[in-house]
């Protein structure tokens, strides 16, 4: 039994299980505008929260956050559970894909048999899609956003990946779906402008105790930068500026897509409410996307030891630099947004 679910690969995997099953429901909004209305964009550096031995950094908003404001926000009902018996979690997705509904799950990539090698990584945030269940072969049908077309997995493989050990975080066989779609979608204007002032609130409201998170956390990494090699050791500083890399141009659609992709909403933006100047913001946070990109291109030469290398002084200082920007953008676009409603 497979449904009649239409799969369309994405930039990032939450945003894509979400675009996904709202096309399953009749509603086909772009990725960009699904990010958008959740006020996705948000920057954290935690170093006391480790993802494979090392800080974790995120440049959009905590997993989970994506897929439960959008369906909010537009009208949907949903549920997600957690379970503590790994056969519990599957009875219960069998019993909903029977019923017809898609379900989404977050899974470990480390373990996902599809998954080439190379791409494979100790990350248990990944999100798919279950889809269809043939119960001859004991086979899953998997609608993931990273391929290009359905894919599938064994029923002992998919448990696996549901409670896979270890990682940023454990897993309990999370699974989430939608229990009814609206009839309609709201109207649009008002959503759009409040979720932008929310992405702008979550980025410039933390308190300068709080230095982690927003630009506060941008702030702090930058100042963070300097003293890995006193502090670490060459070889440790190095493996944290790399795990930065990581998280910016290889996990999900990362940081610089990130910036990219809220920039696609903003054009989005300026032709649901009629104002303007989201646009010259669009072209703003693309060129604070560009910055990201430099920073890492010049990052990865400490990294990999080229005769060249840049300093990590010269790195901190690109990233005190997107922080200013960053910061004066949303106070920029804060008050756009307040004048528009």
């Amino acid at each position: 039994m497979e449904l009649d679910f239409i799969h369309k690969p994405a930039g990032h995997c939450e945003n894509g299980v979400t675009a996904n099953m709202f096309r399953f429901y009749g509603f086909d909004l772009p990725e960009p505008l699904i990010f958008g209305i959740a006020y996705g964009m948000f920057f954290s550096h935690i170093p006391f929260v480790k993802l494979a031995g090392l800080p974790v950094s995120s440049f959009r908003t905590f997993p989970g956050a994506l897929f439960s404001r959008a369906t909010s926000t537009l009208g949907f009902k949903t549920t997600t559970e957690r379970f503590l018996v790994e056969e519990n979690a599957m009875k219960k997705l069998d019993k909903k894909l029977a019923e017809g509904v898609p379900v989404g799950c977050v899974v470990g990539m480390y373990y996902l048999p599809y998954m080439p090698i190379e791409y494979r990584f100790p990350f248990n945030g990944h999100n798919i899609c279950i889809v269809g269940h043939d119960e001859a072969t004991d086979m899953y049908t998997v609608s993931d956003p990273n391929c290009t077309e359905k894919v599938t997995i064994s029923r002992k493989d998919l448990m696996k990946v549901r409670f896979t050990k270890g990682g940023t975080y454990p897993l309990f066989g999370q699974m989430y779906w939608i229990d009814k779609a609206p009839k309609e979608l709201p109207d649009l204007k008002p959503i759009v402008l409040k979720s932008i002032e929310k992405n702008c609130w979550f980025m410039t409201s933390e308190p300068s105790v709080i230095p982690y998170f927003g630009c506060n956390g941008i702030d702090y990494l930058a100042k963070q930068i300097p003293t890995w090699k006193d502090k670490l050791g060459e070889r440790k500083a190095a493996l944290n500026l790399a795990q930065i890399i990581r998280m910016l141009e290889e996990i999900g659609t990362g940081g610089a897509g990130f910036r990219f992709m809220y920039g696609a909403y903003l054009q989005m933006a300026s032709q649901i409410t009629g104002e303007n100047q989201f646009k010259e913001f669009a072209q703003r946070i693309t060129a604070i996307g560009d910055n990201w990109r430099t920073f890492a291109a010049d990052a990865a030469t400490i990294f990999k030891r080229r005769k060249d290398a840049c300093t990590y002084d010269h790195v901190a200082a690109q990233i005190a630099e997107i922080g200013k920007l960053e910061r004066q953008f949303y106070a920029d676009l804060m008050k756009v947004a307040k004048a528009a409603r």
